[in-house]
């Protein structure tokens, strides 16, 4: 129980902090590109200045410009880092360029900087990328051409991916030392919590084994008193009476505890061997059948024969005082909110598992059921359903631990325990047993 605590603080503690450093990881890199891509465009834009002011200080009257003199053709490849120029007449038709082959872009007017792809059958993750500005250039108000400034995109990507790179391996290295710290710290957190629960648990094993004297010694006593004829059938038989009834239902409730605490602490020392399923239900049916007659209940068991011929029919490896208990407490119980003319059906078979096959035994009565809101409490530790439910219930005794023990033992023994209920429909409880083959 404190492992699986403690595992779900460390889990938590180590999901928020990745989601806080992926935040933050995130944002430093939106803004590292932001920034080499603000760097890039300033660049453009002072390239497309400085030529600017070279063309207004000739004196063009008329206006001739040489533009090839001007910029020297020094073509080479896109992936070099550079600044590529291209000029085009004030028609949008391009005169001259510094690449060897023309970008095959059209010619966006638009003075903002722009991300272009260049054609290219590859798709568009794997072509070429520019970071592009066109201007307008003008001399005494008059147009004389556009000017488009290139630069590698890869300028951009490159740093980018490199970062995020570096990035995305401090991410990965933090969140393994927070995992670390936090299964650390959950461990120190929970020190107190489990020193406290351990003290509660001793004391809770100690108390119901000190009580088990003197529990029994009254109970003794008041069973001697009954049988004793000078007592009659008076007032004080009757309270003596009384006596040895909450006697044996506290007895019950010292003994419940003593499982559970036992259980949780691992004192339970199970005799596992191989006993026969069938044998303990008949002897289950058995114990609770007066008691059933009593209240006027049909109570039937229903052992379904394999289909294939085994050896040892219904065996299993387990603990046979812990089984009769757990089927004892079952049966009980469904007798308990059954009510007069009701029936208590007990069934045994094989079913398929899937991890193969499995003895499952259905616990089905005709009872007063259970609410929908109910249902997820059942097997909590004390919890009674509401009162109104046990009005018409002959003897509606019990301390809220018989389920609890029910599920303790059955997953003691590698299985699982299923319950099903409607109010006034009765309810269904199934127990499945895996076993090999």
């Amino acid at each position: 129980m404190f492992q699986a605590t403690r595992r779900r603080l460390a889990i938590w503690y180590t999901t928020v902090t990745a989601i806080l450093l992926l935040l933050f990881a995130t944002t430093v890199s939106v803004y590292v590109r932001t920034t080499l891509i603000d760097r890039v465009d300033d660049t453009l834009k002072h390239v497309v200045e400085v030529i600017e002011r070279s063309i207004e200080a000739v004196e063009p009257k008329p206006f001739q410009f040489d533009i090839a003199t001007s910029f020297h053709n020094n073509a080479r490849s896109l992936e070099e880092d550079r600044i590529e120029l291209e000029w085009f007449d004030p028609n949008g038709q391009l005169l001259w360029s510094t690449l060897s082959e023309p970008l095959g872009v059209p010619l966006n007017t638009s003075c903002t900087p722009q991300t272009v792809y260049l054609p290219s059958k590859l798709s568009p993750e794997s072509r070429p990328v520019l970071r592009q500005i066109t201007k307008l250039l003008k001399v005494d108000r008059k147009p004389i051409g556009y000017l488009r400034v290139s630069h590698p995109w890869f300028e951009i990507s490159k740093p980018s991916r490199d970062f995020a790179i570096d990035l995305g391996f401090g991410f990965v290295v933090m969140v393994i030392s927070v995992a670390a710290i936090g299964w650390w710290l959950s461990g120190l957190a929970m020190n107190p919590v489990r020193e406290s629960y351990q003290h509660l648990k001793q004391f809770t094993a100690d108390a119901s084994h000190e009580l088990r004297s003197p529990i029994a010694s009254i109970q003794t006593n008041v069973q001697v008193a009954l049988d004793d004829p000078e007592f009659g059938e008076g007032s004080c038989h009757q309270q003596l009476q009384i006596v040895e009834r909450l006697t044996r239902r506290l007895g019950r409730l010292v003994d419940d505890l003593l499982f559970l605490t036992r259980q949780d602490s691992g004192m339970v020392q199970s005799q596992k061997q191989t006993v026969s399923l069938d044998a303990i239900l008949i002897e289950s049916i058995e114990e609770q059948e007066a008691i059933a007659r009593e209240q006027g209940i049909q109570l039937i068991l229903d052992i379904v024969e394999p289909s294939s011929q085994l050896d040892d029919s219904f065996s299993l490896l387990g603990d046979w005082d812990q089984l009769v208990r757990l089927f004892a407490n079952l049966v009980g119980n469904a007798i308990q909110y059954t009510l007069k003319g009701g029936t208590v059906t007990v069934t045994l078979q094989y079913v398929k598992h899937k991890v193969g096959s499995a003895l499952q035994v259905r616990v089905v009565d005709t009872g007063i059921g259970i609410s929908a809101e109910a249902l997820p409490h059942v097997f909590d530790r004390f919890y009674r359903v509401d009162p109104a439910r046990s009005r018409n219930v002959a003897h509606p005794t019990g301390s809220g631990l018989g389920l609890s023990i029910a599920r303790a033992i059955v997953r003691n023994h590698g299985g699982e325990i299923q319950l099903e209920s409607e109010i006034d429909r009765g309810t269904k409880v199934t127990v499945c047993f895996p076993i090999s083959g």
